[in-house]
C-alpha cells in the first residue's frame, strides 16, 4: 500500500470512528435522559405497579370531667373486614359463606340492615320495618328507590330484584337471604378495590382467632382493630354527652328538592363506615374529637402481586373535650335529685304522680355547668341493648328535662318582675301595694292572694317577694305591662338560649301578641303563668343572673380543648357576658333581701351555714282533680337559688313535675350546697352528702296553688287547658 492509499485508509477511518462517537454520543445522551427525566415513569410501566390507599381511621377523643376523669372514651375493638383488592380472584359468594359460618358458631351478627325476614315454608318473604316506627318505614322507601322498584313492591318483589341482580337464583332460599343482605350491605357502604367492607363489628376474641386461624382459606379477610365508644361513667351527663353512630345512607347521600345529589360528609373527608357524633357534646364537638385519619398503600404488580404494604400517614387521635362538670358532684345532684321526688312522691296526696325532675347547677363567676341531672335517667353503656325498654317508659327517660323540659316558672318569675319595677323606677324601697286578698281593679276579673305570711294592708318589695303576694305582683304587671317585664326577664335569662354548645328549647314568654292574649293573661304572667314556659337550665342562668347583679353569662357545658397526647391545653373557655341589667341604685339589693326572707321561711335553709337567696313557685299544671266537690289543679315544684348570698358561688335551677309546693324542694337545694361545699374541700362523697331526714313542714313561702273560682276546668275546656291561663297563687 502506497503512502496515498494508506492516509486514505486512514481518513476513512478517522470518520466511521468519529460516526460511531456521534451515534453513540446521541444513544447516550437519549439513555441518560430517559434515565433521569422519565425514570420514575419508565420503571413503573415497566414494573405496572399500581398504589391503592385505604384508611386507617383516628381514634375518637375522650370526653373528661373538670378533674380529667373519664367520661367517655375509646377503647379498642375488632372488626371482620373484606379487602376486594386482596381476596384476589376468590368467588366472593363462597367467601361470605364460609365467613357467615365462622360468624354463626360464635354467634357474632354480621352487618345486614336488609328488612326483610327469612321466607316462610312456602318461600314467601316479609318486610320486617315496623309501622309505627319512622326510621324503618324511610329506610325501607329507600331501599326500593335505590332498587329502583316502586313503593307498592312487595317482599317478594324485593327479594326477587335482589336475587337478579347479585346473580343467587342457584343458592338455596335461605342463602338468598342472607347473601342479599350482604351484598345490599357492600351496595350501601359501596365496596371496591379502595373501599373495604366491614362485614362484622366489635367482635369477640374468639371470633378473632377464629378468622386468623381459618387466614389461609379466607384471603382478604381482615382483622382490623377499631376505636369503640365507651362510657367508663355511663350515667354521668347522658343527656347532654349524647350519642356516636354510624353515618346512615340518608346522611352520606344528600338528594335536595330539586333532584341534585351530593355527598357532604364524604367532601369533609368521611368514609361510609365512618362513626360520627349524632347528638349532644358528641356532635356539637365532632370536628374536635373526630382526629385525623391515617392512610395505608398498598403496592400491586402487574401479575396481581401485593409488592408493598405500608402505613404512610400515621393516623392522629382526636382532641380531648373537657367539661365543667365534676363527676362526683354530678351523681351526687342526681341522687339528691332522686331522692327529693320519690320523698315529695311517698310524703304528700297531691304529688301521688311526682315521677320526674330536673337540677342545673351553674357556676356563677363564670357560667359553667357544674350539674345537669334529669330523673329519670339512663346509662348510655345500656342504651343500645334497653332502647325500647327506655323509649317505652312513661316516665320518658330519655327526654332531655335539664335543657328540653318546658314548664311555667310560676312564683319563680316574680323577683324579674320586681327588677323591671326598681330598675324603671315604677318602685323603690318604700314602695307598697294594699293586698285586700282579691284584685279588684278589673270589674269582670277578680284573681285572688291567699295571703300566706300576710294579712291585708300594704306590702313592700322586698315582702312581696319573701311572702310571694300576689296582688303587688299583678298590680306591678298590670303598669308595666308585659311589655316592660318581658323585657327583663328576656336579658334576664328567660325564654331564650342560654348559649349552651347543644340542642335547648327556647321557651316562651307571655306578649301581647300571643293569640290568646287578653289584660287577664297579662296580670297572670307577672305571677310566672299565662303562656310563659322556661326550661330548667333557664331558671339556673336566670337565678345566677340575679347573683351576678344584673350580668348575663354564656351558659356553658364545655372548659377547654386539650392536646390528648400531651394534655398541654388548646383552647379555653372564658366567660362570655351575654346581657347586662344595669344596676340602678338598690335594685338587686332589694331583689336579695327579699330572696333571702324566702329561704327563711325554709327550715333546711333557713338553718344553713352560709345565706341563702331564693325563690319558691307552684305552677299550676292544666291538669287537676277533685277534692270533694272542688276542682284543684296539680302544680309542679319549683325554685330558683343561690350562695352565699353576700358572694354567690352557684346557682340553681329546680322543677319537679307534680311536686306541689316548691318549698318541697327546700332539702334538694341544701343537698346540693352540701355537695358544692364537699367538692371544693375535697371530702365529697355521693352517698354522704343527701340528707335523709327530708321531712319538713308547708311553709307560708310554699306559695301553695288556689283557684280563683273563674278558670275553666281543663278536663272540659281544652283550649284553657292549653293557655293554663287559669289563676293560681303562682
Amino acid at each position: 500500500m502506497n503512502q496515498d492509499e494508506r492516509k486514505t485508509a486512514v481518513r476513512r477511518m478517522m470518520l466511521l470512528i468519529a460516526a460511531a462517537a456521534v451515534i453513540i454520543g446521541l444513544y447516550g445522551f437519549r439513555l441518560i435522559f430517559l434515565q433521569l427525566v422519565n425514570g420514575d415513569s419508565f420503571t413503573a410501566q415497566a414494573t405496572n405497579t399500581t398504589d391503592y390507599k385505604f384508611t386507617v381511621t383516628a381514634a375518637r377523643g375522650d370526653i373528661v370531667d373538670s378533674k380529667g376523669e373519664r367520661i367517655a372514651s375509646s377503647t379498642t375493638g375488632y372488626s371482620v373486614v373484606l379487602n376486594k383488592l386482596l381476596m384476589g380472584d376468590e368467588d366472593l359468594d363462597t367467601m361470605l359463606q364460609k365467613i357467615v359460618g365462622l360468624l354463626g358458631k360464635n354467634g357474632e351478627s354480621w352487618n345486614d340492615s336488609l328488612l326483610i325476614g327469612q321466607p316462610d315454608a312456602a318461600g314467601h318473604y316479609e318486610f320486617t320495618a315496623a309501622s309505627d316506627n319512622a326510621t324503618e318505614q324511610k329506610a325501607l322507601a329507600a331501599m326500593k328507590d335505590n332498587l329502583g322498584l316502586q313503593q307498592y313492591a312487595t317482599a317478594d318483589d324485593v327479594m326477587e330484584k335482589l336475587v337478579e341482580d347479585y346473580d343467587l337464583a342457584d343458592f338455596s332460599l335461605y342463602w338468598q337471604r342472607v347473601l342479599s343482605g350482604i351484598h345490599y350491605e357492600m351496595q350501601l357502604q359501596a365496596f371496591s378495590n379502595v373501599n373495604n367492607f366491614v362485614m362484622a363489628e366489635n367482635v369477640s376474641e374468639a371470633t378473632v382467632a377464629t378468622i386468623k386461624e381459618n387466614s389461609l382459606s379466607l384471603p382478604g379477610v381482615e382483622i382490623v382493630e377499631t376505636s369503640t365508644r365507651s362510657y367508663e361513667q355511663g350515667t354521668v351527663l347522658p343527656h347532654v354527652l349524647g350519642r356516636v353512630g354510624k353515618i346512615t345512607a340518608e346522611k352520606w347521600k344528600v338528594t335536595d328538592e330539586n333532584g341534585q345529589v351530593t355527598y357532604p360528609l364524604k367532601e369533609k373527608g368521611y368514609n361510609m363506615n365512618d362513626i360520627i357524633g349524632i347528638s349532644g357534646l358528641e356532635s356539637a364537638y365532632e370536628d374536635e374529637l373526630r382526629g385525623k385519619d391515617g392512610v395505608e398503600t398498598i403496592t400491586r404488580n402487574s401479575d396481581g402481586v401485593i409488592v408493598n404494604t405500608a402505613l404512610t400517614t400515621v393516623p392522629e387521635p382526636g382532641h380531648t373535650v373537657q367539661l365543667t362538670i365534676d363527676s362526683e358532684f354530678q351523681k351526687a345532684v342526681d341522687q339528691a335529685l332522686a331522692k327529693n321526688v320519690e320523698w315529695i312522691k311517698n310524703t304528700y296526696a297531691d304529688s301521688k304522680q311526682a315521677n320526674a325532675g330536673a337540677v342545673v347547677v351553674i357556676d356563677v363567676k363564670t357560667g359553667g355547668v357544674l350539674a345537669a341531672s334529669n330523673y329519670p335517667s339512663f346509662d348510655q353503656n345500656l342504651y343500645a341493648a334497653q332502647y325500647n325498654e327506655y323509649s317505652a317508659d312513661e316516665n320518658m327517660p330519655l327526654f332531655n328535662r335539664a335543657l328540653q323540659g318546658l314548664y311555667t316558672p310560676g312564683s319563680t318569675y316574680k323577683p324579674s318582675v320586681a327588677v323591671a319595677g326598681l330598675d324603671t323606677g315604677l318602685l323603690n324601697r318604700n314602695s307598697t301595694v294594699n293586698c285586700t286578698r282579691v284584685y279588684t281593679y278589673y270589674k269582670d276579673y277578680r284573681p285572688r292572694c291567699a295571703q300566706h305570711g300576710h294579712g291585708n294592708g300594704p306590702i313592700d318589695v322586698i315582702n312581696a317577694i319573701k311572702w310571694s303576694c300576689n296582688i303587688f305582683f299583678y298590680d306591678v304587671g298590670r303598669r308595666l305591662t308585659s311589655d316592660v317585664y318581658d323585657a327583663y326577664a328576656y336579658k334576664l335569662g328567660l325564654g331564650q338560649r342560654t348559649g349552651v354548645e347543644v340542642s335547648e328549647a327556647l321557651g316562651h314568654l307571655t306578649t301581647k301578641n300571643d293569640s290568646n292574649y287578653t289584660e287577664s293573661l297579662d296580670i297572670q304572667a307577672a305571677i310566672g303563668q299565662g303562656n310563659t314556659a322556661v326550661t330548667p337550665i333557664q331558671l339556673a342562668t336566670y337565678a345566677a343572673t340575679l347573683a351576678n347583679r344584673g350580668t348575663r353569662y354564656r351558659t356553658h357545658f364545655v372548659k377547654a380543648i386539650l392536646d390528648s397526647n400531651t394534655g398541654k391545653t388548646l383552647e379555653e373557655t372564658q366567660p362570655e357576658v351575654m346581657d347586662v341589667v344595669e344596676d340602678k341604685g338598690e335594685t338587686f339589693d332589694l331583689v336579695r333581701e327579699g330572696m333571702k326572707g324566702v329561704a327563711q321561711t325554709i327550715p333546711a335553709l333557713a338553718a344553713y351555714p352560709y345565706t341563702i337567696a331564693c325563690k319558691t313557685g307552684s305552677p299550676q299544671r292544666s291538669e287537676g282533680y277533685y277534692v270533694g266537690s272542688t276542682y284543684k289543679h296539680y302544680t309542679n315544684a319549683a325554685m330558683i337559688a343561690y350562695g352565699p348570698a353576700e358572694d354567690p358561688e352557684i346557682a340553681i335551677g329546680v322543677v319537679v313535675e307534680y311536686g306541689g309546693a316548691g318549698a318541697r324542694t327546700g332539702q334538694l337545694v341544701a343537698d346540693i350546697f352540701n355537695a358544692y361545699y364537699a367538692m371544693k374541700d375535697g371530702t365529697l362523697t355521693v352517698d354522704d352528702t343527701v340528707s335523709d331526714g327530708l321531712a319538713q313542714p308547708e311553709t307560708a313561702a310554699d306559695d301553695a296553688a288556689t283557684d280563683n273560682g273563674t278558670a275553666a276546668d281543663p278536663a272540659v275546656d281544652p283550649a284553657a287547658a292549653a293557655a293554663v291561663a287559669e289563676n293560681t297563687d303562682e
